[in-house]
């Protein structure tokens, strides 16, 4: 599968679960166990403005191949309307999604591991 010839909306779709699933292992391992705890705590990284933050702060540090996927997903046309923050922060949050569904394919799981790593540090220390 050659992951330049799929479209970014459906990387996102791929990006956002696998990124939730180390979002959830991180707070699990913080020692909280309550579901209803565990989720306010992954919303904190999961939600748009803060996926948005990471992904502009990392992204002098990306290969020209990683900012050229974020540029084509930040910027594809978009039918969906964000419920909870503006448009731009929207996309910003979608191409960050489409960096981890892209890396994630690409089997460049250490590369991918790093910046989500990096990424929920950031978050951390924003918001």
């Amino acid at each position: 599968m050659e992951v330049n010839e799929i479209n970014t909306t459906a990387l996102a779709f791929l990006g956002d679960a696998v990124y939730e699933v180390y979002v959830r292992k991180h707070i699990m391992s913080q020692g909280l166990q309550a579901a209803d705890k565990l989720h306010r705590k992954a919303v904190r990284y999961v939600h748009a403005p803060a996926q948005a933050a990471a992904i502009k702060t990392l992204f002098n540090d990306l290969t020209d191949d990683e900012k050229w996927l974020v540029k084509r997903a930040r910027n594809r046309r978009s039918m969906t309307k964000p419920k909870n923050c503006d448009p731009i922060t929207y996309k910003w949050a979608t191409a960050f999604e489409a960096l981890i569904g892209s890396l994630y394919l690409s089997e460049k799981i250490e590369r991918m591991e790093d910046i989500i790593s990096r990424s929920i540090e950031i978050i951390e220390s924003t918001f």
